[in-house]
């Protein structure tokens, strides 16, 4: 029964919320609930399903994304089969590529809220990570059972932090000030969890008198929500007429799937209250990928494509993520977003032109996995035995030309050193290392021309420390790990017009001969770099000009001044000329190089340093001293947030340079008590003195 489930019964949903709101053990209820485990794993035991890795068990919190499946016919047994594929992201900023694609392919995300912190830095990334995919969204306050909770705060910081729209279908039930059980708005009951088996079963009671003025009040506001826009069912609700709950829940289903909503309900997944109704509004409200828009893409001629979700389409699909495997080797996770393949079939990586057969193709439940004969149209699933694919690439039909459009990688802020102890390992590493981009395309490595070190990059210094454990426990390799460093960029304070630029050799046979004049002007804040050509007389010949433009490009990538790539500037190639024998592109290449070094300098070069903006959560006790500390760090503060009567955020923008180890300070202002994210917020200028110590 539960093998052959309509795609219209299919839910690919995330689970994402700020670090330590209950992800992983909400997924934890889930795979009790529905029959997946049969003991519940909890994260402070480091005994969670999800975080199956060491370092996740160690640490109590999630760094890679996990995907399971889960099979639900609602709390009442009432509903047909729905297949559910979860992924559980990670809440910590460092790991916000997990998250970043995790969302490219999911359908729906369940956002998770603790009812103490609310609305958190983090929780505010994801959110916005959401709305940049279009992905339908459903609202848990979680941890309701704890001394503090607000679910009506939490309401009203949703619509003033993230310009949400939440509407509660379940709201929570006190008795004697304890969270006792929720009250469901739409088939207005009470339900209240039994204390044995887990939370397994509950009952439904008559919702009590003191709690009948709110619940009618909260019923009224779900009503109007879901009625909004439609003339038919409001001329009902201004007659008195009676709104089936099956047409609520169409209408609500409705608005959740165009972004106009987002369902709120609340619980306690560690006390077992409030999961198998998150489960329900999940089959309830979040798309089938019938639902959605297709996915974007384009075919053998360029032109530009939608892809439906169906069966009868041609296979086509999205490797989202890669994990090498110590038993199977490298497992290529991927959604289908049509057709159907079987295991054995040969399938065509359209990104770089390669057919390859598909050996295995496996049902991955956290680190276990399950041979499947097939996958189809909606389904996400894993791919043993491939080569030639990575993050980002399309797998279709050997007779299907089709690229889906690409994935976004964010760029690395911190890097630091990497040196082998042992020489003989020093190929060993490269192998390694190249894996871990394969795996993660925010971890890049490289070799330091001058120093001859191995660079590594990434999201934080979080980021790097699990890496580089991950190399050590799994390669058994003895490391030593330099001082962070910073991606410093180089920029331009002003235009700088005809600057010319001229390679003339002779050597007895055929010369070389080179001449460009270009203008260098400020591009605008965040541009990057940018070439135009503007040789219209044909002073230069259009072969020369790719040889000219790359040239350039190569030479701001390696940095001028200080050694760092340039940025928010723009080369203007104006005039120049050529020699009918002499000319190559290479000696058009040697005379771009030296006219945009002699524009760089004239054009009064800056060096530019990350900001990153630095939210720091603490107890109120500590404001003044924390204050001083992000002050002391050149930080700007911008702004404080009551998060409740004992505990404050601060927000600021602060030069990464200043953050290293802020941790460890952190915790000791705060007496434990205090911590922080941070994400990459813009490029600034480097001040004097500070410029002096980095030279």
């Amino acid at each position: 029964m539960k093998k052959d489930i309509n795609i219209n019964n299919f839910r690919n949903i995330g689970i994402s919320a700020h670090i330590d709101a209950g992800k992983t053990t909400t997924t934890e209820r889930i795979l009790f609930y529905t029959g997946i485990n049969h003991k519940i794993g909890e994260v402070h035991e480091g005994k969670a399903t999800m975080d199956w890795m060491d370092q996740e068990q160690e640490r109590g919190i999630t760094i890679t994304s996990a995907a399971t499946t889960v099979f639900w016919s609602g709390s009442k047994k009432n509903k047909n089969f729905h297949k559910i594929n979860i992924i559980d992201t990670p809440g910590h900023v460092d790991f916000t590529l997990e998250v970043e694609r995790s969302m490219r392919v999911i359908d729906g995300v369940c956002m998770l809220y603790c009812a103490v912190g609310g609305v958190q830095p983090q929780s505010e990334t994801v959110w916005k990570q959401s709305i940049k995919y279009q992905v339908s969204k459903i609202i848990f306050v979680n941890k309701m059972d704890r001394i503090g909770s607000d679910f009506y705060k939490i309401y009203n910081d949703l619509k003033k932090k993230l310009n949400a729209n939440p509407v509660p279908i379940y709201i929570p039930y006190f008795l004697n000030n304890n969270f006792y059980g929720v009250i469901d708005l739409i088939n207005f009951k009470l339900i209240v969890w039994k204390e044995t088996n887990n939370g397994m079963f509950f009952d439904f009671f008559e919702i009590p008198e003191d709690y009948l003025g709110i619940s009618n009040c909260w019923k009224n506001n779900l009503i109007e929500n879901a009625i909004l826009d439609n003339d038919i069912f409001i001329e009902k609700f201004l007659n008195n007429k009676n709104i089936l709950n099956s047409d609520i829940l169409m209408l609500l289903r409705k608005k959740t799937i165009e972004n106009k909503i987002q369902p709120m309900l609340c619980g306690t997944s560690l006390k077992n209250k409030g999961v198998q109704c998150l489960l329900d509004s999940i089959v309830d409200f979040l798309p089938s990928p019938t639902d959605t828009a297709g996915v974007s893409g384009y075919d053998v001629l360029g032109k530009n494509i939608t892809i439906k979700p169906s069966e009868c389409e041609k296979f086509s699909a999205l490797a989202f993520k890669i994990v090498n495997d110590p038993f199977i080797g490298q497992l290529i996770f991927f959604r289908v977003y049509s057709g159907k393949i079987f295991s054995g079939n040969f399938i065509f990586n359209t990104t770089k032109n390669k057919k390859e057969r598909l050996g295995r193709i496996l049902r991955i439940h956290a680190n276990k996995r399950e041979d499947i004969k097939y996958v189809e149209a909606g389904d996400i699933a894993a791919a043993a035995g491939l080569k030639s694919f990575y993050t980002g690439d399309t797998l279709a039909d050997v007779d299907h030309f089709v690229v889906l459009e690409k994935m976004f990688f964010p760029d690395p802020v911190i890097s630091q050193s990497l040196t082998i102890k042992n020489k003989s390992d020093e190929e060993k590493i490269f192998t390694i290392l190249e894996k871990l981009n394969h795996e993660d395309p925010s971890f890049k490595y490289k070799i330091d021309n001058e120093s001859n070190q191995i660079i590594i990059s990434g999201m934080g210094e979080l980021h790097l420390e699990v890496l580089v454990e991950k190399i050590r426990r799994e390669n058994n390799l003895d490391l030593i790990v330099g001082k962070p460093k910073v991606s410093y960029r180089e920029t331009i304070k002003k235009n700088i017009n005809n600057i010319e630029g001229k390679y003339i050799r002779q050597s007895g046979g055929r010369g070389q001969y080179g001449h460009v004049i270009i203008n260098l002007e400020v591009g605008l804040k965040g541009s990057g770099f940018k070439f135009i050509n503007n040789i219209k007389s044909g002073s230069i010949p259009k072969e020369y000009i790719p040889a000219i433009k790359k040239s350039i490009e190569d030479t701001a990538k390696m940095g001028v001044s200080w050694g760092y790539p340039v940025l928010d500037v723009v080369v203007d190639l104006v005039d120049g000329s050529y020699h009918d024998v002499d000319s190559s592109e290479n000696a058009f290449k040697i005379a771009s190089s030296i006219a945009f070094k002699e524009a760089f300098k004239k054009a009064c070069p800056i060096l530019l340093e990350p900001v990153m903006v630095v939210c720091v959560e603490i107890p109120s006790e500590s404001l003044g001293v924390v204050i001083s500390s992000l002050s002391s760090k050149r930080g700007e503060l911008l702004c404080i947030e009551d998060l409740s009567e004992s505990c404050k955020i601060l927000k600021s923008n602060i030069p990464l340079s200043e953050m290293f180890n802020y941790s460890t300070i952190l915790r000791s202002l705060t007496k434990g008590r205090g911590f922080y994210n941070m994400s990459f917020g813009f490029y600034s200028e480097v001040p004097q003195n500070v410029l002096k110590n980095i030279i």
